[in-house]
């Protein structure tokens, strides 16, 4: 096909939608977004920032999207999070100026890659669990002729990077302070083993020994004359224990934007699932019934390859008595006994896990009031180095 024949095949070649089209006709599988509940999932989570004084600094490693987070900036995000020095590379570019990459960052090639961002107009910080990492990011800043800021990672029960004592975070801070390059600006304590756990009080209990730790450090830290600028840490299971700790002064929520399966099965202070009273899905799957060839089954086309199921299967979103029960490649099967699906029935999915599932996709659909009003790309979609 030539290029200049591409223009009639837009939708459907290389895009799922276009503004102004109807939400049955959206190409599928795709990712769908309702800008309405995702705007009202962001001004709820700014306005409980705002509330308990503490800052909030979003996490982009979620949704992956530049046009989202500069929607939370609008709404007063201080900057964002992101997992990778080539995530943070593209929001850079994108135009946000304040990126901490809240991961380890050891690669010669890596480091050298963050020591530029900051040539671009970005605050740039990253993480440190190891002293011999301090030494490589100040060589790097210094060839640039730029600052890194550095956050002493503390693994607060999540069993993943950083240290376990105030005395190892000391130590590490001391040797940024007195690095050329290199800023001490805090502290990273995300307790990321506990954010799903169903239970209000099994995470409150693990956050009260985050919590411990981290004034510790916090105390240690004032000992030797080194002030915390961020104290970070909070995600979407756990901000309100953070953020009303009075030492977390950062939170770094990422899926309450959207919201997942799994993420909507963790239940409040009373009983109820967060999906009901703090965030909705915003996020769907969108999917079309290929075949229902078996009575008592629906094939959809959204398989494994435009999902991640490593937190579970998709839920069905607003149709009663149908379930996505398996998935292959290509295909999805909905168990659908009474038989309420026909061919090229669109359905919505709730992702079972949001964060993999958007990494996978190359676009997500705006609708408001069942029409398209935008296409938002997923700005570092697939990086992951």
């Amino acid at each position: 096909m030539d290029k200049q024949d591409l223009s009639e095949f837009e939708v459907g070649y290389n895009i799922p939608a276009k503004p102004g089209m109807a939400e049955q006709d959206i190409q599928t599988p795709c990712l769908m977004i309702d800008l309405d509940v995702l705007e009202e999932n962001l001004d709820k989570m700014q306005a409980h920032a705002d509330r308990m004084g503490v800052r909030l600094r979003v996490h982009g490693k979620m949704h992956k999207s530049a046009d989202i987070a500069k929607m939370q900036i609008e709404r007063g995000a201080c900057g964002i999070c992101c997992q990778k020095v080539s995530e943070a590379e593209a929001f850079v570019r994108a135009g946000i100026k304040d990126v901490l990459v809240s991961n380890q960052v050891r690669d010669a090639a890596k480091i050298d890659r963050l020591a530029q961002l900051p040539k671009l107009g970005a605050r740039t910080l990253c993480c440190v669990d190891d002293i011999a990492n301090v030494a490589d990011l100040s060589r790097a800043a210094q060839k640039h002729g730029t600052e890194i800021e550095v956050l002493v990672e503390i693994d607060c029960g999540a069993g993943r990077c950083g240290v376990t004592t105030s005395d190892e975070v000391v130590e590490i801070a001391r040797a940024v302070d007195a690095a050329d390059g290199l800023k001490f600006s805090g502290i990273q304590a995300y307790q990321g083993a506990m954010q799903h756990m169903d239970l209000y009080e099994d995470r409150k209990a693990k956050i009260d020994i985050a919590v411990a730790m981290v004034r510790d450090a916090v105390e240690a830290l004032a000992g030797e004359g080194l002030e915390c600028d961020i104290i970070g840490g909070g995600g979407t299971g756990s901000y309100y224990f953070e953020g009303n700790s009075g030492v977390y002064n950062e939170l770094q929520c990422g899926s309450y934007a959207f919201m997942d399966a799994d993420y909507g099965r963790i239940l409040d202070k009373d009983g109820k699932p967060i999906s009901e009273t703090e965030f909705a899905s915003s996020l769907f799957l969108l999917t079309s019934v290929m075949s229902h060839a078996k009575a008592d089954k629906a094939v959809v086309d959204a398989g494994l390859k435009a999902q991640s199921v490593d937190s579970g299967l998709p839920k069905v979103s607003g149709i009663e008595g149908v379930e996505y029960v398996k998935c292959s490649d290509e295909h999805g099967v909905i168990a659908d006994p009474d038989g309420k699906l026909a061919i090229n029935d669109k359905i919505k999915l709730i992702p079972g896990h949001c964060d993999p599932t958007c990494n996978v996709h190359d676009w997500y659909v705006g609708v408001r009031g069942g029409v398209v009003e935008s296409l938002i790309p997923v700005t570092a979609r697939g990086l992951a180095y």
